[in-house]
């Protein structure tokens, strides 16, 4: 395995986070694991957390679907109440220490109905993200397709246009990738809590038989993974450059580099949800 990603729900909300250091921990120091990630809203995240876990870590992807607050309030990012961390100002905060403690710092944006206006070329630019993932807002059954769904995310859909024009925006910054529906939807290995590989072949996240069970192979072969897709999304792009011989924070375009921590070489690329 080249890549794990650990996400949710929240991955900081179990113990604070206590668990997820744990299992990052565990990662890279037991399984050698050259990529070890996590996506989080960041909220629950401390610089005790960095100190402690920050150097088990390669890159840590914060979700942040706007930079203006009203906007923030409607989609659900907003914070209520005076003692209430501001999402902004924790988004600056994580920055620096991902600076302190050498982890990546990543930047994920869902483009819906409520952003898609939006220009956020300066703070992006300010923030200088390593990387900037930028989804198209996907409708999953079971999730968020319907009144029946825990949420239901019917009126924050984008049209394709609408998507279009919010890539346009942004597409000269450098750290900018975004995904369509159709680019992400097969080319992620995702793996649920009781180890079952989920496949969304069919618009929904249908469980595999767990690896426990049947082993990783043949879950593997009913996960619908496209790993055409995968590599043509760049799914292994952190790995492909250690492959290549880039240090972390490298800018392969020029060969200058923020860090020099080396994670490892691995061999062949793969991802549990990158």
């Amino acid at each position: 395995m080249s890549k794990i990603n650990f996400s949710g729900g929240e991955p900081f909300l179990w113990k604070n986070g206590e668990f997820l250091g744990m299992m990052v921990r565990y990662c890279k120091e037991t399984l050698k694991t050259p990529c070890v990630t996590v996506v989080s809203n960041g909220s629950k995240i401390t610089e005790s957390w960095f100190e402690k876990y920050g150097k088990y870590l390669d890159i840590l992807a914060i979700s942040c679907d706007s930079f203006n607050p009203e906007t923030l309030e409607r989609i659900g990012r907003g914070e209520r109440g005076s003692t209430k961390r501001s999402h902004l100002q924790q988004l600056v905060n994580i920055k620096n220490w991902c600076s302190k403690y050498e982890v990546e710092f990543k930047i994920n944006t869902v483009v819906c109905s409520a952003n898609f206006t939006e220009d956020m070329t300066a703070d992006i630019q300010e923030l200088n993200p390593m990387r900037w993932k930028v989804f198209q807002c996907l409708l999953i059954d079971g999730e968020n397709a319907s009144t029946k769904d825990l949420r239901n995310a019917q009126d924050m859909v984008v049209t394709d246009d609408q998507w279009q024009q919010f890539c346009r925006r942004h597409s000269s910054l450098k750290q900018f990738v975004p995904e369509s529906n159709d680019t992400m939807r097969n080319s992620y290995i995702i793996l649920d809590e009781r180890m079952r590989f989920l496949n969304n072949q069919n618009g929904k996240k249908e469980p595999t038989e767990s690896i426990l069970d049947v082993g990783v192979q043949k879950a593997l072969e009913q996960s619908g993974f496209d790993l055409k897709s995968f590599l043509q999304r760049s799914g292994d792009f952190y790995v492909r450059d250690l492959e290549e011989g880039y240090a972390v924070g490298t800018d392969c375009s020029s060969g200058s580099s923020s860090s020099q921590r080396r994670v490892g070489v691995c061999g062949e690329p793969s991802s549990l949800e990158w």
